[in-house]
């Protein structure tokens, strides 16, 4: 599973970059029938400051980007509304970022990377439609915020970082946070490796969501999406992909069909590169 070994002590703080804005630890063990109120703003805040032991100052910022995200159609299912409500973003932003990490825009976490906006990162998790006891790869761990929804909505989450300081820095906030009680980031197996090539041992995924622009879909990553199954990937030129919804059909003789939707109705988004890893150091991208 290669799961990290859970940091501890004055490392698990440093890791996760705990400053007093932060919450304290959550007073009470998470479970799947866990779900935060959704008609107040006011009854939002009470259960997560009671339930969860989070700052109420961000619980108010969550909640009004989750009304904008409910009104954009980011959000539109039960489910992926529980998962935003329930993933503190500003755990998993650098303590400079922090503050607008409920705004919209992308947010600089350092190696040259971004964390990306609660808007994109809401709707690609919508249109992949996870389900509990499915399997889903992410492909560019990254802060580690779109892990922590997916921890939300399945057991089985597997992600994978090229930038290897960067992974080994939000593994070490994944275990900060399951040691401080946010068990649910045990569901999230994490590993430093180039994601064009997916994760083999992991593999069939039912679900796959890659977030660095690419000017195609991996084959390597379409061979590990079960028959049926769906990846949300960003495709096209540097710094203008359209969000593609890709489903993988397979026929009875198998013959597999794909079918592309853009999730966006054209709009182009840009992403950081999918970059390739070449005798172990990162050199250029894997655009065609």
């Amino acid at each position: 599973m290669n799961r990290r070994a859970f940091l501890t002590g004055t490392t698990a703080v440093a890791a996760v970059g705990m400053v007093n804005d932060i919450g304290a630890s959550v007073p009470n063990p998470y479970r799947w029938e866990l779900v935060p109120p959704m008609d107040t703003r006011e009854g939002f805040i009470a259960w997560g400051k009671a339930e969860r032991g989070e700052n109420p100052k961000f619980l108010a910022q969550r909640w009004d980007r989750f009304r904008a995200l409910v009104h954009n159609k980011d959000l539109w299912d039960q489910k992926t509304m529980r998962a935003f409500l329930l993933t503190p973003r500003e755990e998993f932003a650098p303590p400079n970022t922090r503050p607008h990490v409920y705004k919209t825009n992308f947010l600089d976490i350092g190696y040259g990377v971004t964390m990306s906006g609660p808007h994109l990162q809401a709707r690609m998790t919508t249109v992949l439609d996870v389900r509990r006891g499915e399997r889903v790869l992410e492909v560019g761990t990254g802060s580690g915020v779109q892990s922590a929804y997916l921890a939300n909505l399945t057991e089985g989450t597997y992600t994978i970082e090229i930038i290897k300081p960067l992974a080994d820095r939000t593994r070490g906030i994944y275990d900060a946070l399951i040691g401080r009680g946010y068990v649910e980031y045990k569901h999230i197996s994490s590993r430093a490796a180039d994601g064009y090539y997916g994760w083999p041992e992991a593999a069939p995924f039912d679900k796959i969501i890659v977030t660095c622009g690419i000017d195609h879909v991996p084959p390597p990553l379409l061979s590990q999406l079960r028959a049926g199954g769906i990846m949300v990937i960003p495709v096209g030129p540097p710094g203008a992909q359209r969000v593609l919804k890709v489903v993988k059909q397979q026929a009875a003789d198998g013959a597999v069909r794909v079918t592309r939707e853009d999730i966006y109705g054209g709009k182009i988004v840009p992403f950081v590169p999918f970059n390739k890893l070449v005798d172990g150091q990162i050199q250029g991208a894997h655009n065609k």
